[in-house]
């Protein structure tokens, strides 16, 4: 239930159709290799979303990403070689084959590895289209259009015009162990609507570069993991790197893993860019990263917004990637087409504020200093504080009276847990019962809404970052940084009393009474005016 949630959110966030560029904001040259925008290339279409290649998919793509959007085909070819726009050369994760024919599996040596499964090249086209039909490959995504969908030619796909259309060849070495050429089924298309055809293969994309330099198509190499062995040159992915020149020669761009370019460390945080965008521009061959997708699991530079790992690769001040390959092509166009280039230039709507949540918690821990100044800079409205009270009478901010989830208190005051059920049900470690000097040893801790043992966490480099701040202190550091206002909010009336008693043990029924939840936005530079 948790994924589909967050699969729905970053849906949502997709299918917000890129806004053009404000007329007011100078058109700025890109740092691509011939200072052009970046190429949106949609993997499969709207793959995010529907299965890979379908109608449905490639319609939705078209529809809702930038004007010239480029549409990119996984070429496969049946045994009556037809061309089929699939993701593999197994059929088993991306259609029905499996129910159809259970018994049918077969084991093929695919680069020296042997592979067991349902292979296209065992079916006619026939057969598939008659019979089969298509799945989410990816198991984490939605269920919901399984098995509606036929399979695509890759005729199909070219009928619809897309602004732009990308062939990737990967398997051709196998398929010619097979008496199956891709080079004579490019030729029986006579290459004619075909933008860009990439391979992995070197002796493929050589055979075909007459062909393809004569009806204008772009040639890409594909780079794999640099340990892998490249099969017309059996050298390593990562020697050929070191000669750029040499592809230059026989391709016009190459296709890269992200990480290539922003590598991560083991904690899953960047590292220093590499060269090779650079390298290949001076070589002259226009550069496309591929693996982009709303929902996988990104470095947490980015605090899972999509957006933001696109700009990195194209508006990071250094460099500019030639294009994305994605599932999610809306949020790639929106993040070219409208959130570039506008560093302290965003366009506001209409007098809408934006107001945080425990200042910038999602990259450092609620309501401290740091997640406040994180705000700021962010260029929040009005930042929050929900007030609490400390034993001695110190008010301060933080998320909760109860200190265990959002602070180390359980380990150092764990005796000290009790229960208060007019707050909430389980036990907890409150700010009343602490002075505010025990408080202060405490160290913040970073909260996620997702399951940690999911591995969702939220920047854990800066769990513990931060100090605390007294009430005082947040309303002299909203005025000190001038924003619109600040927003005071009282969660529970009995909590802000300084008395030795317990109120609620005094006087249950009317304490009971007087919860509430207030919140009050008071503008820093009189401390009076609301807004």
């Amino acid at each position: 239930m948790l994924r589909f949630f967050i699969f729905f959110f970053l849906f949502i966030h997709s299918c917000v159709a890129a806004p053009k560029i404000p007329a007011a904001v100078p058109a700025t040259k890109w740092l691509t290799l011939n200072g052009q925008e970046p190429a949106v290339v949609a993997r499969g279409g709207f793959s995010g979303l529907f299965p890979e290649s379908s109608a449905s998919a490639n319609d939705l793509a078209i529809s809702t990403s930038s004007p010239g959007l480029t549409m990119l085909c996984n070429l496969q070819m049946t045994k009556d070689g037809v061309g089929l726009c699939l993701s593999d050369i197994r059929l088993d994760n991306a259609t029905t084959i499996s129910t159809l024919f259970p018994k049918a599996q077969k084991t093929y040596k695919v680069y020296g590895q042997d592979l067991k499964g349902w292979f296209v090249l065992d079916y006619s086209a026939d057969t598939i289209f008659s019979n089969v039909s298509l799945v989410q490959n990816i198991f984490s995504r939605p269920s919901i259009f399984d098995g509606q969908m036929p399979v695509s030619a890759v005729e199909d796909v070219l009928g619809i015009k897309p602004p732009k259309f990308w062939l990737s060849v990967q398997y051709d070495a196998f398929y010619m162990e097979h008496k199956l050429s891709a080079a004579a089924y490019l030729r029986s298309l006579r290459f004619r609507g075909i933008t860009f055809i990439s391979s992995p293969e070197i002796g493929f994309l050589k055979s075909i570069g007459m062909d393809a330099r004569r009806a204008k198509t772009k040639l890409i190499f594909e780079f794999k993991d640099p340990e892998a062995i490249e099969p017309t040159t059996n050298k390593k992915y990562s020697e050929l790197q070191q000669n750029l020149a040499a592809i230059k020669a026989f391709a016009s761009g190459v296709l890269v893993p992200k990480d290539y370019i922003w590598p991560t460390d083991s904690a899953n945080y960047l590292k220093p860019a590499s060269t090779f965008v650079a390298d290949a521009h001076r070589a002259g061959l226009e550069v496309y990263a591929s693996g982009f997708a709303n929902d996988y699991r990104t470095s947490y530079n980015y605090s899972y917004d999509p957006s933001a790992e696109y700009l990195q690769f194209v508006d990071n001040g250094q460099f500019s990637v030639d294009g994305f390959i994605t599932d999610f092509p809306p949020t790639a166009s929106q993040a070219i087409s409208c959130l570039s280039h506008q560093k302290g230039n965003l366009p506001k709507i209409g007098n809408a504020l934006v107001i945080t949540h425990n200042g910038a918690s999602g990259e450092y821990p609620g309501c401290t200093d740091l997640a406040y100044q994180k705000a700021v800079d962010d260029g929040a409205d009005v930042i929050d504080c929900s007030v609490q009270m400390s034993k001695d009478g110190m008010a301060f901010c933080h998320d909760s009276a109860d200190l265990t989830a959002t602070t180390t208190a359980m380990t150092t005051f764990m005796s000290r847990a009790t229960s208060v059920p007019e707050i909430q049900p389980t036990n907890g470690i409150f700010s009343f019962d602490l002075t505010w000097a025990e408080i202060q040893s405490l160290k913040p801790q970073i909260q996620s809404p997702f399951s940690t043992s999911g591995g969702f966490q939220r920047n854990p480099a800066n769990k513990n970052a931060g100090k605390f701040m007294t009430l005082v202190d947040f309303l002299e550091f909203g005025k000190a940084k001038a924003v619109t206002g600040v927003l005071i909010n009282i969660q529970a009336k009995c909590c802000l009393f300084s008395l030795k008693e317990r109120p609620w043990n005094r006087r249950r029924s009317q304490v009971r009474s007087d919860q509430f939840h207030t919140r009050q936005a008071i503008n820093p530079k009189g401390f009076d005016s609301v807004r």
